[in-house]
């Protein structure tokens, strides 16, 4: 069976949201999508589609952590089912890194989930609902 349908999005820690945010913008990228940082609400991520299906989400650091460079987060997989595709990667030999959630992302409904791949690589099921 086929979980994924496609890439989604990629994510990209930040020192800082406007630099990265104009820089990505000056690409010809537009906002297509932001919602609130759930542990810094003074702070928004923002999902910039560069064209095509190339999506970046901008992240910016809210965990307090020292960050020298700006590093890739993430790869985001769009799915119907992410719980089935967590699960499915599990019996495969990925590692939790997030169970399956329904949250809210600002104004959008989805279910989510990440496992970690075979070199530690960070991989998200995204379904939107």
């Amino acid at each position: 069976m086929n979980f994924v349908k496609s890439y989604h999005h990629v994510a990209l820690f930040v020192q800082d949201s406007e630099k990265s945010l104009n820089f990505y913008k000056g690409l010809g990228g537009k906002i297509v999508f932001s919602f609130p940082m759930s542990d810094d609400n003074s702070k928004t991520i923002y999902l910039v589609n560069l064209g095509g299906d190339a999506v970046i989400e901008i992240v910016p650091r809210g965990t307090g952590e020292a960050e020298s460079n700006a590093r890739w987060a993430h790869i985001a997989l769009a799915t119907d089912d992410a719980r089935a595709a967590y699960d499915f990667a599990l019996s495969k030999g990925a590692k939790s890194k997030i169970a399956p959630q329904d949250i809210m992302l600002g104004t959008k409904a989805v279910c989510n989930a990440f496992v970690f791949g075979y070199d530690g690589e960070s991989i998200e099921f995204f379904q939107e609902k």
